[in-house]
């Protein structure tokens, strides 16, 4: 009797969770929210770029002509110097001690021409007597030239010992060079961005993949805006351009038109994403931030707006019609 009314039973339940499942699905899903809200656009016709906010100076990356271990670091994280002032230095104990064995060699020079100079001057005083004796018997002819050949060689030593002082300054002022250059310093006035080197650690020479320093000048700070190809010519020095710092749109800034990068490169990509074509190339824009006041900071991003035309001017047109029309002709 069971089994009688099992089935149909069944059906009935299975029909249910039937439809409960259609209803559920056909739902409509709510659309996720942004993580950051889009920034607003502000001029009717617009060219949008990516930017990275940069030093006016550009990034400096400081490194060292000489490989060693650091001694000093003048320097933190923040550390505002003049041109010139310096940054950190080199252990410098063995040039040092060079220096010391090449001004001894130079007073030895020195005392070498005192030496040279007076032989000369005895020399040239024996030859005068013996040349103003007026009886020629009282001295031979070969005592007489002896003399002679004495004053010849004198007068080359004492060239030599010139020549030797000459040769020592040099090398002198080369272990001072050298000296010198182990004392790296601010190229010009800024701020050091990030101080990657430390007392006792060991600096390496040439282009590294982390720098050793990272310098600039952020008074005031730049952005370098990134414009697709395809949108360059649209692109005016003289349009107004705003910059929306990148996770908060509240902080907004008016940018001022530097210069043009007059290379177009391939695009880097800023975001990470899988789907960001590769074989985009760009202009490089650069703008000056007129607001210091704003939190903002180097290696920041932003999105950029400047105001742009739908269209070339009949100038523009013209120009490039006329291009064409010279090049068909050669042909």
């Amino acid at each position: 009797m069971i089994f009688k009314y099992l089935l149909p039973f069944l059906a009935v339940l299975g029909m249910g969770f039937a439809i409960v499942t259609v209803v559920n699905g056909s739902k409509t899903i709510p659309s996720a929210q942004p993580v950051v809200d889009p920034t607003v656009m502000l001029f009717e016709s617009s060219v949008a770029g990516a930017g990275i906010v940069e030093a006016n100076t550009e990034n400096i990356a400081i490194g060292t002509l000489v490989a060693g271990v650091v001694s000093n670091v003048y320097v933190s994280v923040g550390s505002k110097v003049k041109a010139g002032d310096p940054l950190f230095k080199i252990d410098d104990r063995d040039l040092s001690a060079q220096l010391l064995v090449k001004k001894a060699a130079l007073k030895v020079a020195e005392s070498g021409v005192n030496v040279a100079k007076a032989t000369l001057a005895d020399l040239k005083r024996q030859l005068a007597l013996a040349e103003s004796i007026s009886d020629k018997r009282a001295i031979s002819v070969e005592d007489l030239d002896k003399r002679r050949y004495a004053v010849r060689v004198a007068m080359a030593k004492m060239v030599q010992a010139r020549a030797e002082i000459v040769s020592s300054r040099s090398q002198v002022m080369e272990v001072e060079t050298n000296l010198q250059r182990l004392t790296v310093c601010a190229p010009c006035d800024g701020m050091a961005l990030q101080v990657k080197i430390h007392a006792g650690e060991f600096a390496h020479a040439g282009v590294l993949q982390t720098s050793l320093i990272l310098f600039g000048n952020i008074e005031p700070l730049c952005v370098r805006v990134d414009i697709d190809e395809d949108d360059a010519w649209r692109v005016r020095p003289e349009a107004p351009a705003t910059a929306f710092l990148r996770g908060n749109r509240e902080i907004k800034v008016s940018l001022k038109f530097r210069h043009f990068e007059p290379y177009v490169i391939p695009k880097k990509s800023l975001t990470g994403s899988s789907v960001e074509r590769v074989d985009t190339r760009v202009l490089q824009v650069v703008y000056i931030i007129e607001h210091a006041d704003m939190p903002i900071f180097i290696g920041q991003q932003m999105d950029v707006f400047i105001e742009s035309v739908e269209r070339p001017s009949a100038s523009y047109t013209s120009s490039r019609e006329k291009q064409s029309e010279a090049a068909g002709v050669k042909q």
